[in-house]
């Protein structure tokens, strides 16, 4: 058990934000491998189908809200396998931690809801289709905001260090049947979530980095794509991918 995989033949892929950068990067790589991917969108259905068509393998797309548990519960009915399960949807706002008073209890509620709840849900009402694997894993995108204090929005870097924990226990809850590792992102040439970045950031950052440049949504899904097929002996860690820049 836990040998490395040549490639992810008859593997099914659900990925929750599969439209978006880091979702879609990933969703090219692991079907470049041979898996299927489905990948849920919470809009633009269409947009998200013609993606899925040029995969190397023919991947496909529905609508579900990971913030909505009937909506979830109903994606998983019309899934019959989910081999690896994917948490990349994300959301946040930019707003600084001293801004105290613009992070009102909507905001917060989404992010938390969002980020953290989703999550949950999306594993719980998903964790039939895997125990049902025998050789599953979940890959829950958190982000460097959750590892130490910084400029990022409180609530999100709170919800993402709540991800990484839902990892740790569950990492070790679910084996051996289920891994779950965790990936952290740090700055990426286009940021996620809904984040903005001011002109000039990605040439800054680049300069602050060890490795000397900004992150590509490519690097995350590399870092996926190992975890799925050779660093397999590896289950309740979150890995940053970041060049560095959080040391």
């Amino acid at each position: 058990m836990f040998e490395k995989l040549e490639n992810l033949n008859g593997k099914v892929v659900v990925i929750a934000g599969g439209a978006g950068q880091v979702g879609y990067a990933t969703a090219k790589a692991l079907s470049s491998k041979g898996a299927s991917v489905i990948v849920l969108v919470r809009r633009d259905l269409e947009s998200a189908k013609s993606m899925m068509a040029q995969l190397p393998v023919a991947g496909t797309a529905m609508l579900a809200d990971v913030t909505d548990t009937a909506s979830i519960k109903n994606a998983v009915s019309q899934i019959s396998q989910c081999d690896i399960l994917i948490n990349a949807v994300g959301t946040t706002r930019n707003i600084p931690p001293v801004e105290l008073q613009n992070l009102t209890d909507e905001i917060f509620d989404t992010i938390i809801d969002t980020n953290l709840k989703g999550s949950f849900i999306l594993i719980r009402e998903f964790h039939s289709l895997l125990a049902k694997s025998g050789d599953a894993l979940i890959i829950n995108i958190s982000s460097t905001a959750g590892l130490r204090a910084s400029q990022s929005n409180l609530a999100y870097g709170a919800a993402k260090a709540g991800i990484d924990l839902i990892t740790k226990t569950l990492g070790k809850a679910l084996g051996p049947n289920i891994r779950v590792v965790g990936v952290a992102p740090g700055y990426l040439t286009n940021p996620t979530s809904g984040a903005v970045k001011p002109p000039g950031a990605n040439e800054q950052i680049g300069k602050m980095s060890p490795l000397r440049r900004v992150g590509q949504a490519e690097d995350i899904a590399n870092a996926i794509e190992s975890i799925a097929t050779t660093m397999r002996f590896v289950t309740g860690q979150t890995i940053t991918v970041d060049g560095g820049i959080s040391l």
